[in-house]
């Protein structure tokens, strides 16, 4: 068994362990993101047919008008997996083995029973659920075949997600990356062949986008378990683990529930943003959905660097090492914010040929660069909250991370941008609320970081 306390995590300078695991991790989110932005791609240019024309308009806002309920996919394995990631790698750190052990079984439990619930929602829920969001019956039919496939088999999506998180647990970033490009390149490969039909399979448009992605996820999911099982020699992975033990899944969930309802947040958001976009135009609902798949291949990487912060402040946490918390802090901090202002300068310059990229209408391309425009001022404001937010919930104060969420997210962002469609230049004004939320979320993260720090 590896010596514990050499662990990379508890010897190795901060500024290279966090680069060496946050890389990795950073790939492997930007891939992550890539997912929605590939099947975006291929779907807006699907052919018209005779009962639906701007037929890729149309494919694009159904799939933004699904994308919530994959945002919650994440929130909960995601969320779920900020737990394990935080409670593992603290048990490793003071050298626990069994409670490691208990960790990882339990966290493949609580996987399963995620999965049940989207497998509930997939089969009963999924044209209620669109309704609720626009009255077009064909984007609601497009949406539902899409969003069907996705919910019903997503347990490849909120497996890999949980495997990952004890990949990364372990300091081990490079196998959840590798796990991750598998499926990405498996996903990219199928889009265009189940999409339209190449190779002799058939024509399956929305649905084959649907078929690609989740396959994809599969694949991440084989992966990462093959990886987890031959390589984590640190936790035992028996069956006798996984038997549901009340006092590790509280653990878990302490610093987890919030972490879920942090990331659900983001679903949140978009379906309120769906909602107001679509009080202003449908094409400002399609800008919005284009536009937020391709801000999160920025926002992503800082969530990398936030997934390498929490285990390596966790670790030297609970080696109750000061010094390396502090220095954990300031250098995640620091890569965080020099992610989100590459990824701002590389939006704003790019802002018009990215705009081409998907054949979309003019007046969605244009919506979608004034987005570009407008929200990337608010990018390094953005990348101190992510930073904190994952500082905080290692530290065990997972609630403060979570209103910081709340306040970027929800409290600040939905009166104003509600407020804002009221005016006659709406469709220019509404995208200044999400930038002016992040300046609020900024104050608060600040006010809470400070206090944070004097506990350590």
């Amino acid at each position: 068994m590896e010596n514990l306390k050499e662990n990379k995590m508890g010897v190795l300078p901060i500024p290279k362990v966090m680069l060496s695991m946050g890389l990795p991790m950073i790939v492997s989110m930007m891939v992550q993101a890539f997912y929605n932005i590939v099947d975006s791609y291929f779907v807006s240019r699907i052919s018209d047919t005779a009962e639906i024309s701007d037929m890729g308009d149309k494919a694009v806002n159904a799939l933004t008008l699904s994308y919530p309920v994959q945002l919650l996919i994440i929130a909960i394995g995601v969320g779920t997996g900020v737990g394990i990631n935080s409670i593992l790698s603290r048990s490793l750190g003071a050298g626990n083995r069994e409670r490691a052990s208990k960790i990882a079984g339990n966290a493949v439990f609580l996987g399963a029973c995620t999965y049940v619930v989207f497998l509930i929602f997939g089969i009963f829920g999924t044209e209620i659920f669109l309704r609720t969001q626009t009255k077009e019956s064909e984007i609601i039919s497009l949406g539902t075949d899409y969003l069907k496939i996705c919910s019903v088999f997503s347990f490849g999506a909120v497996g890999s997600m949980i495997y990952e998180k004890l990949l990364q647990g372990t300091g081990r970033t490079l196998h959840s990356t590798i796990a991750q490009l598998s499926g990405a390149i498996i996903n990219i490969i199928l889009d265009p062949i189940l999409i339209f039909g190449y190779f002799g399979f058939p024509e399956m448009r929305v649905k084959g986008a649907a078929y690609a992605t989740v396959i994809g996820q599969v694949v991440t999911l084989c992966v990462s378990m093959l990886f987890h099982y031959k390589f984590n020699k640190e936790i035992d992975g028996s069956i006798k683990f996984m038997k549901p033990e009340k006092s590790v899944i509280s653990a878990i969930y302490r610093v987890g529930v919030p972490a879920i309802l942090m990331q659900a947040l983001m679903s949140i958001m978009t379906y309120g943003i769906n909602i107001i976009f679509g009080m202003v135009s449908a094409f400002a609902v399609t800008a919005y959905g284009v536009y937020y798949k391709i801000q999160q291949f920025v926002f992503f990487s800082a969530f990398g660097m936030n997934n390498a912060i929490i285990p390596i402040v966790s670790f030297n946490y609970g080696m109750k090492s000061r010094q390396r918390v502090m220095e954990a802090i300031k250098w995640g901090i620091i890569y965080t914010l020099i992610l989100m202002l590459i990824g701002g300068l590389g939006l704003q310059i790019f802002a018009a040929p990215l705009s081409k990229v998907f054949a979309l209408s003019e007046e969605s391309c244009q919506l979608f660069i004034k987005a570009i425009r407008i929200v990337t001022f608010g990018y390094l404001f953005a990348g101190f909250n992510i930073a904190c937010q994952g500082i905080l919930q290692a530290l065990g104060s997972g609630v403060k991370s979570l209103i910081i969420s709340f306040i970027r997210l929800i409290a600040a962002v939905f009166p104003l941008a509600y407020l804002f469609t009221f005016f006659a230049n709406a469709e220019d004004l509404i995208w200044l609320s999400i930038p002016a939320a992040e300046v609020i979320g900024t104050i608060v993260a600040v006010i809470f970081l400070k206090k944070s720090k004097e506990t350590i």
